[in-house]
């Protein structure tokens, strides 16, 4: 697929701004096609290959201490519908349980993970998916995690101020390993979870 230059994706954006009836050339809005241009550079930065986070990670017990406990994260996100281009929004819960001959990873790096697979156009579905992908490729397969995990729930604006017009949190999920087998790992991470009551 043939690149578009920057001067019509801005003349796209004007025709756009004559569709619902602006004038893209009123003072207000002479920037405005430029302005989009430049957010959606970082916005949807997650279609940039070289904006990939480089994931640290360490092996697991090299310092003398093996982690085999739940290790968890959580933070916000946001990111884009691909079926309105509009926004989606709220809270991630990440859990994994490293292999005692296997990697570690760098805290910070898990939030540099969401933020960048949210950063395209999105599905809350896949997105759970792609986010457990990229972690997983980072912590190997000879010495995979016993367990990974990962919830989102996120506000909607498609549904929340188009259509429906209903507040209400979506949720989905991804368990593997042991938060998938083990009902009493799986119980221990919902709990935690479930205890946080995000209202967004």
């Amino acid at each position: 697929m043939a690149k578009i230059t920057k001067e019509t994706a801005e003349n796209h954006i004007k025709e756009l701004l004559e569709y619902i009836g602006e004038d893209p050339n009123r003072e207000g809005l002479k920037g405005t096609p430029d302005r989009i241009i430049r957010m959606w550079k970082e916005i949807f930065r997650g279609y940039d290959p070289s904006q990939k986070p480089k994931i640290t990670t360490f092996d697991n017990g090299k310092d003398g201490t093996a982690c085999d406990n739940m290790v968890i994260d959580q933070g916000d996100f946001h990111s884009n519908c691909e079926h309105h281009c509009v926004w989606f929004w709220g809270k991630y819960w990440f859990a994994y349980i490293p292999n005692p001959k296997g990697k570690i990873i760098g805290i910070s790096k898990i939030g540099r993970v969401v933020d960048y697979c949210s950063a395209r156009l999105q599905i809350q579905e896949r997105l759970v998916h792609d986010i457990v992908d990229m972690l997983k490729e980072a912590l190997g397969s000879e010495y995979p995690p016993l367990g990974i995990a990962l919830v989102m729930k996120g506000h909607h604006s498609c549904k929340e101020f188009r259509g429906a017009k209903k507040k209400g949190i979506m949720t989905s999920s991804y368990l593997e390993g042991a938060f998938k087998d083990d009902p009493q790992v799986r119980a221990e991470f919902m709990n935690l979870v479930n205890g946080d009551k995000y209202e967004g």
